[in-house]
């Protein structure tokens, strides 16, 4: 099978089921950033402070994919080949935060990104989670989707930045903390 298949040479692409619909479709830009988020997850995944959390965040990368394959499916249609999307992966990331939130010192002030390049790497996959988030609930505006798509981006976007500062903690860096000029 090549990798390439000129379909999409003029700017169209398919989506499961058939349909064609431009590249800039709001749901190619949902489910496209959805890969890019899954791309970032990968990259903390592979940081070395996470070797203990890798199991966990291949799993969210295994849920993203789950979940893009769902954006990439033409509504309206029935897809019973799409892998199931349930209200567990929300619990999963709710425990999760949970966990390590208990950990952490009571948060005072706002965190601004940085600190160390994994905490930073970490919080680049929260802000393209938010992305994600948003285009999701600008397409549900239009094609209702499930709606355990956008509660689980939400959940993830909290569970990136409770990870942030975890990685924080267990890196002994300081959280750098927004102090507005007065």
């Amino acid at each position: 099978m090549k990798i390439y298949t000129k379909t999409g040479d003029e700017g169209t692409t398919s989506l499961f089921g058939g349909k064609r619909v431009p590249k800039f479709h709001l749901r190619i830009d949902a489910y496209g950033t959805v890969d890019e988020l899954n791309s970032y997850i990968g990259l903390v995944a592979d940081q070395e402070i996470n070797v203990g959390r890798n199991p966990f965040l291949r799993a969210i990368q295994e849920e993203l994919f789950t979940i893009g394959s769902h954006l990439a499916a033409e509504p309206g249609k029935e897809h019973n080949y799409l892998p199931p999307l349930t209200s567990e992966i929300v619990k999963n990331l709710e425990a999760e935060i949970d966990q390590m939130d208990a950990e952490l010192p009571t948060l005072k002030s706002f965190i601004l990104p940085g600190g160390h390049p994994a905490v930073s790497y970490c919080h680049i996959a929260r802000c393209v989670c938010r992305r994600a988030e948003r285009l999701c609930v600008d397409l549900n505006q239009h094609e209702n989707l499930s709606p355990t798509i956008i509660q689980y981006l939400n959940r993830l976007s909290d569970f990136l930045f409770i990870l942030a500062r975890k990685m924080s903690q267990e890196l002994g860096v300081e959280e750098i903390q927004w102090r507005p000029k007065k």
